[in-house]
């Protein structure tokens, strides 16, 4: 069974550019689009007024969003198979649900009760740092083409436990589907002591983490497929803000997330956390068990 790209869907304009996005990233990679609306509609309308009028307001209204973003999507890509539901439960859980079968979950950074688009959503966050499938993340106002990014770059991270092929292999296959370069970024920092040294002690203390850095850049990217163009960088710095300097131009930054089996709170890294916050492009953390 081919696995959807589930978007979820609320009405707002964030929601609606995940729309947009998801459109373009099913039809590069030939999945379907599964649009889903969850809201606990039944609590808060009551079971009586849904018994006696029919359908409730709130269900007239997520019935109706979720067709005004079919339309949307097959007006964008009339050839990607598009599905619907509406789930009468609490958004972060469903979509969570939804994402043990589907290829990724994309979502907007704010819902319909965000009052800025600096910072991610609570549902966003709550998804990003639980789900078992890559999710997608669109940062405020950022283009909401999947493929037709204006920087032609994927930006991978690389953290301190490089061990990730699960985040490599996503970078690359957004890259292939979208004929365009990955970027392996490594942050490194010399310990405040080397810093202070000799000047000539402490120029080579910075060619050693360096060097260090760039072996595990080559190791991350060892088995790579040859088909795609691989650029390594090795970047003196916080790795927040060599990361979010690198998403200034970028269409798409991957980030690795560690998912511990049994662990039912956030597990998502301060570098991923700081992300999905403040990235200037969209954000995809792809999840592997640790």
């Amino acid at each position: 069974m081919e696995l959807p790209l589930v978007v979820g869907v609320d009405g707002s304009e964030s929601s609606m550019r995940a729309v947009d996005w998801a459109a373009d990233e099913a039809a590069l990679r030939g999945v379907p689009l599964r649009l889903v609306y969850a809201s606990l509609w039944e609590r808060y309308e009551g079971a009586a007024l849904a018994d006696g009028l029919g359908r409730p307001p709130e269900q007239v209204i997520a019935d109706d969003i979720v067709e005004a973003a079919a339309q949307r999507a097959h007006r964008r890509h009339a050839d990607v198979k598009i599905s619907t539901d509406v789930l009468p439960e609490e958004p972060a859980p469903a979509l969570l649900r939804e994402g043990n079968e589907a290829f990724a979950l994309v979502l907007g950074s704010r819902g319909r009760s965000g009052l800025a688009e600096l910072l991610l959503g609570s549902v966003s966050l709550a998804v990003a740092a639980r789900a078992y499938c890559p999710v997608i993340v669109l940062r405020g106002s950022q283009d909401n083409r999947a493929g037709a990014g204006g920087h032609r770059r994927i930006v991978l991270a690389v953290g301190e436990e490089p061990d990730d092929p699960a985040a490599v292999r996503f970078a690359v296959a957004e890259a292939r589907a979208r004929g365009c370069a990955v970027e392996a970024v490594r942050a490194w920092r010399r310990p405040a002591r080397e810093a202070l040294g000799h000047p000539l002690s402490s120029r080579r203390a910075a060619r050693l983490h360096e060097e260090r850095a760039t072996e595990v850049l080559e190791a991350v990217l060892s088995g790579a497929p040859p088909d795609v163009e691989l650029r390594r960088r090795a970047v003196e710095g916080p790795a927040r803000k060599v990361l979010l300097d690198a998403s200034a131009t970028a269409d798409l930054l991957v980030v690795g997330a560690r998912r511990h089996p049994g662990h039912s709170g956030l597990q998502l890294g301060r570098v991923a956390h700081a992300m999905l916050h403040h990235s200037a492009c969209p954000v995809a953390v792809v999840p592997h068990r640790g």
